[in-house]
């Protein structure tokens, strides 16, 4: 019982330091947490994104809805571009080492840590929702697919925010 009620109080600790926002990207969060202001449909392909840039304003909360038209397994990260660059750097150390864990869970870290950054896995023919606000005195971060090659490829997008 005591083992139960542990796993239970850890499970909430993680859910809440994933949620967490990374290097002033914004906030990843449930859809109970806030009113979603915009939802937006995005289509992940083998190598891109469909749109390839968006307009956000300071504190709108969108929903994000990707669906993995491709072959391949792809991720859908939002940060700016130096959290991208070290995630990029994480993913391919992990490759190099002998993998990498795709599950959602993965890139969940500290606060200051790249892989806090609002993130979700899509596997292929599949779908994935990330509700995201946009932080305030911040005006632009990326959209990307850090898996080693992807975002070299193409698979990134700006978001502007303004407003």
């Amino acid at each position: 019982m005591h083992k139960t009620l542990l796993v239970a109080i850890f499970s909430l600790a993680s859910t809440t330091a994933l949620a967490g926002a990374g290097h002033g990207s914004g906030q990843s969060q449930s859809d109970a947490q806030q009113p979603i202001d915009r939802n937006l449909s995005f289509e992940a392909g083998d190598m891109w994104f469909t749109p390839g840039k968006l307009e956000i304003a300071p504190g709108e909360t969108v929903k994000f809805e990707i669906t993995n038209t491709g072959n391949l397994e792809h991720e859908f990260v939002i940060g700016d571009e130096e959290a991208q660059a070290e995630h990029r750097e994480m993913m391919r150390e992990m490759a190099s080492s002998g993998g990498h864990d795709m599950s959602a869970g993965h890139h969940g870290g500290g606060q200051d840590d790249a892989a806090s950054m609002p993130s979700v896995t899509i596997a292929p023919g599949e779908s994935a929702t990330l509700v995201w606000t946009a932080p305030q005195g911040v005006e632009e971060v990326e959209f990307a697919c850090n898996i080693p090659g992807h975002y070299e490829a193409g698979m990134n997008g700006d978001i502007q925010i303004e407003g």
